[in-house]
């Protein structure tokens, strides 16, 4: 089984140090890295490059969980397509090995919490929706035009003094969009 190592650092103050160092005792034969990129950002150039550079029967070994990402919905996410790749995770800090029974029992725990997450984001999410529209407040995006626009876009398609995109540019809108607008109303 190779190891392959990913570390990172938010800043480009702090240091790869301990990080590299305790990636390179844990037998990784190349690490990977990311300086002064923050965990929220799951689009990052070194992260791209381990991931791509990882095969079936690979271990990608990182110091610490928070180093791979800060969202528990993507680490789940992404430690389950390593799995699907045939990728072993290990952890380091957290002693999360999914090469072994107990790493992936705690892995399954985390991503039962991870599905947990989201569907308590869901409950509040429509929750604050019910209760803005309790209040009488309208939910989702404004309306492309206001009725007034649209009887009148209706009327000078209806005699011939404009046509689509005409109308479209003078509303700043895409044609597609002024159609579908036409089509809600009618």
């Amino acid at each position: 089984m190779k190891k392959i190592g990913y570390a990172r650092v938010s800043t480009s103050d702090q240091n790869l140090d301990l990080q590299l160092s305790a990636l390179k005792a844990a037998g990784c034969a190349r690490v990977y890295t990311d300086q002064g990129v923050s965990g929220a950002e799951f689009e990052r150039d070194g992260l791209s490059k381990v991931l791509k550079a990882l095969q079936a029967g690979d271990m990608l070994v990182v110091w610490r969980l928070d180093r791979l990402g800060r969202s528990l919905v993507d680490l789940v996410r992404l430690i389950s397509e390593l799995g699907e790749r045939e990728v072993e995770f290990h952890s380091l800090s957290e002693a999360i090995d999914t090469s072994s029974s107990g790493g992936r029992l705690l892995f399954h725990l985390l991503a039962a919490m991870a599905e947990f997450e989201r569907s308590l984001i869901s409950e509040r999410t429509k929750a604050g929706m019910e209760a803005a529209r309790a209040r009488g407040q309208r939910i989702g995006r404004k309306p492309a035009m206001t009725a007034t626009q649209l009887r009148s876009a209706r009327i000078a398609l209806k005699d011939g003094s404009a046509s689509v995109e005409t109308l479209a540019k003078r509303y700043n809108l895409h044609p597609r969009t002024l159609v579908r607008a036409l089509k809600d109303v009618a």
